[in-house]
């Protein structure tokens, strides 16, 4: 049986990867996506999700804009490494499908409700959208399965020293997830840095040679390319399908069941996620977290996922 998911995404070249990860996996079932700002503008994150969809053949799944921008802060964003669209390298082709006139949390709402079972939702982007449901709609909380999160750090950031980027947009939404009870899984960059794109992963993935592999060559030339310039990592870390990786290949990641929290005052530390291990804090356990990744196995659900696509 597959698993019923809505990914909420801000693409981003990683997130384009995460979405087509999740619609081309037989064990997971893509119902809605729905748009965060975060990498980049509100505009370009709800195009560049259904040029991904556009690309891949992927019809059918509604797009749905969501917050513009963080709870209670002003919105930075990340040109720097994803370039002025989010999806800097290929000529960008028209989306096929229109955006949902629906917002973001409507389309939630609705998808879990019609579901026959609960709903994973597995978010790449800052979780603002998902804060905002479980604010509004804290009645449907028993309709989703889990969250998984790409987020986070147990050990350095890459925004500041301390924290990762989509924590630090917006730890005030991170903290209201955290606190809701539902089961929560962070996959921080303790972990998505062991997702890199080497020389011999671009190899393999182009050698797919459809459509949507081709589009995601150029896509991360671009990506390898910035992260050497930015943080000297030519091999540039593909963040976001680690966590589609923990409900479509459960046995590729290695989580732990420990105390989270989310730092939302520090002048310097504003947005870390502090991941207490040896129970320092004497706080219960209330989140799974990312401590290891089967590299191989990983790329090879990967590729499976993007060989099953147009």
């Amino acid at each position: 049986m597959s698993i019923p998911v809505i990914v909420d995404c801000d693409p981003g070249h990683d997130d384009v990867f995460a979405l087509w990860f999740a619609a081309g996996h037989p064990s997971l079932e893509l119902l809605a996506v729905t748009t965060v700002g975060g990498n980049v503008p509100i505009e370009h994150t709800s195009r560049n999700a259904r040029v991904a969809l556009t690309v891949a053949g992927v019809e059918g799944v509604p797009v749905a804009a969501g917050a513009t921008g963080p709870l209670s802060r002003t919105l930075a964003t990340a040109e720097w490494i994803h370039g002025e669209n989010g999806l800097g390298g290929p000529e960008l082709p028209e989306p096929s499908e229109p955006l949902d006139e629906r917002g973001a949390t409507e389309l939630i709402a609705e998808t879990l409700l019609a579901a026959s079972e609960p709903v994973a939702i597995i978010a790449t982007g800052p979780i603002t959208n998902v804060a905002i449901l479980l604010r509004e709609r804290p009645e449907l909380a028993d309709r989703i399965r889990e969250i998984v999160w790409m987020g986070g750090s147990t050990e350095r950031g890459n925004v500041t020293p301390y924290a990762e980027f989509n924590a630090w947009v917006d730890p005030e939404a991170l903290a209201i997830v955290v606190a809701s009870g539902i089961r929560f899984t962070m996959v921080g960059l303790n972990v998505t840095h062991h997702a890199l794109v080497t020389p011999a992963v671009r190899e393999r993935l182009a050698a797919v040679d459809n459509r949507t592999a081709r589009f995601g060559d150029e896509l991360l030339e671009f990506f390898c390319r910035t992260n050497d310039e930015v943080f000297g990592m030519p091999d540039g870390p593909l963040h976001d399908p680690v966590a589609v990786a923990v409900l479509a290949d459960p046995g590729s990641v290695e989580l732990v069941h420990t105390r989270l929290d989310v730092e939302l005052a520090g002048t310097e530390t504003a947005g870390a996620t502090s991941v207490d291990f040896d129970g320092m804090l004497k706080r219960e356990p209330n989140a799974w977290v990312a401590v290891g990744l089967d590299v191989d196995r990983f790329w090879a659900a990967v590729e499976a996922s993007v060989s099953r696509l147009a």
